[in-house]
């Protein structure tokens, strides 16, 4: 036993230094690519984190958005950017050098944001240490009412029931960070595009199974790891396999439909806090004989809101009104 625990220590020691040394590359990566590869590899180091910490909903969501959908917007990020740059160095002069100066210039800003990190990192520490050795959190809470709160899982009975509205406001920054990548990009020009034949199979075998996914982990969320979040994540993985070989949404689903999608989740969510307080409840409390069925109802919306929301964020503008490959 003491041979397990110490090897288990010892794996956790190098866990944590991996993690540590893989940010810092990360950070201080000149190459942008390069950086990002460090990103999706901490990110994924991150979810065997999280998995350690016997937290195994977090360690999906990390994997899925953190590392997977976080990193490919990324790299769209980063292809737009050197498109950018190529345009706008084609139309300078070969013979035009950098100022002198300029570089010498950039040290003091850099001792600056080191220097302010340093006190973010101290900060940090000291919050930590101060707080105390035992805090009541919501353990003994929620163990005294999970028969009431409508599922076995108490994850979701926190971000769904006891805490619901942290889970309604997300969803509402969720949507709003959407609206605003619209209102920066015009909507993109259809055009056809060639997957490939090994991308082309991997979608046709795995989109069906990240579907199936989804909806094992929407229904096990009730009673295990699992939920709307998780889902929803893995059905954006779908979609932006689906947009990386080419695929678009048609005329009929990128109008009024694709939009009562987005917004059906937070819709719901909102609809049901309204009848719940129409009928003399307060925001979110629901009756301990309809709460399993409402929360249901909550997280299959929020599925499908998630999802597409999360394939719209990689698709990074307004779908066109061009017809589907």
């Amino acid at each position: 036993m003491e041979t397990v625990t110490l090897l288990q220590s010892a794996f956790d020691l190098v866990l944590g230094v991996a993690l540590l040394w893989l940010v810092w590359q990360a950070l201080a990566s000149p190459d942008l690519f390069r950086a990002i590869v460090l990103f999706i590899a901490s990110g994924l180091l991150m979810a065997l984190v999280w998995v350690r910490l016997d937290a195994p909903d977090i360690a999906l969501a990390e994997a899925a958005i953190g590392a997977g959908l976080t990193g490919a917007l990324l790299l769209v990020a980063l292809a737009r950017l050197e498109s950018g740059n190529e345009t706008k160095i084609s139309h300078k002069n070969d013979n035009e050098v950098e100022a002198p100066g300029v570089a010498e210039k950039r040290v003091p800003f850099r001792w600056l944001l080191v220097t302010l990190l340093l006190f973010l990192a101290v900060g940090l520490g000291y919050a930590v240490l101060s707080l105390p050795a035992q805090s009541p959190g919501l353990s003994d809470y929620v163990t005294q009412n999970i028969k009431i709160s409508g599922v076995s899982n108490p994850v979701t009975a926190v971000l769904l029931n006891f805490r619901g509205y942290d889970t309604l406001l997300e969803m509402a920054v969720l949507l709003l960070a959407l609206l605003g990548v619209w209102s920066l990009s015009a909507a993109t020009e259809q055009r056809e595009a060639s997957p490939g034949p090994v991308l082309d199979m991997l979608s046709r075998l795995l989109v069906p199974l990240l579907i199936l996914v989804a909806g094992y982990l929407l229904w096990a969320g009730a009673h295990a790891p699992g939920g709307a979040f998780q889902a929803g994540a893995v059905l954006g993985a779908a979609g932006v396999l689906l947009l990386l070989t080419g695929w678009r949404p048609g005329a009929s689903f990128s109008g009024l439909p694709l939009r009562i999608t987005l917004v059906m989740g937070l819709g719901v969510f909102i609809a049901v806090g309204i009848v719940l307080m129409l009928t003399g409840r307060r925001l979110l409390e629901y009756p301990a004989s309809f709460a399993g069925m409402l929360i249901l109802l909550i997280e299959a919306a929020a599925t499908l809101s998630i999802g597409i929301t999360l394939a719209a964020l990689f698709l990074g503008s307004r779908p066109g009104t061009g017809a589907n490959r």
